[in-house]
């Protein structure tokens, strides 16, 4: 029989894109932050668009993103609540249904990132309250590396490297906790 260890906490990220990103950030940030706390890492904007065009037709042409990571570290049970957190922010700013912006949280542990999503798919985990787990990435080796079911833009080294300077910021914050 195994034994039941304690959980590592985990570095909140959030991926937050719209056609007008830099505008709807500004709106939303103080939220966030009231929420979730400080923020302390911004990326620089993302291309999206050329990964998808799901989005246009809701948010508009020309969806770009940013990769945002928050000081405090979290539980990684904490998740479906912040998912649900952020689609309620999502959709207090939807105009006739439309989303203005989407935001997209997950986590990164040393060893991998993981979103949360609402939508069903046989590799994805129900972690309760509607809410289901997606291994996205994982470090092995020295370096992020993908799955095949991992969206495009996050097997892209653009985004990797993004993750790759929070996964650092969170190796810093995690040795707090192992003292």
């Amino acid at each position: 029989m195994g034994k039941i260890r304690k959980v590592d906490m985990v570095n909140l990220v959030m991926f937050f894109f719209s056609s007008q990103v830099e505008y709807w950030f500004e709106e939303v940030k103080n939220r966030l932050i009231e929420y979730f706390g400080p923020i302390d890492y911004k990326s620089e904007i993302l291309d999206f668009e050329k990964y998808t065009l799901y989005y246009n037709k809701e948010m508009g042409e020309g969806v770009r993103g940013i990769l945002i990571s928050f000081e405090r570290l979290i539980h990684p049970a904490q998740l479906a609540d912040i998912k649900n957190i952020t689609n309620n922010i999502e959709n207090g700013f939807a105009v006739n249904g439309n989303r203005r912006f989407n935001i997209d949280p997950g986590y990164i542990h040393h060893m991998q990132f993981v979103l949360a999503t609402t939508k069903m798919w046989p590799h994805r985990i129900y972690i309760g309250k509607g809410i289901y787990a997606e291994p996205t990435l994982m470090y092995i080796n020295g370096r992020w590396k993908d799955y095949d079911f991992t969206y495009p833009n996050y097997k892209e080294e653009e985004y990797k490297k993004e993750l790759e300077i929070i996964r650092l910021m969170y190796l810093e914050k995690r040795k707090k906790f192992l003292r």
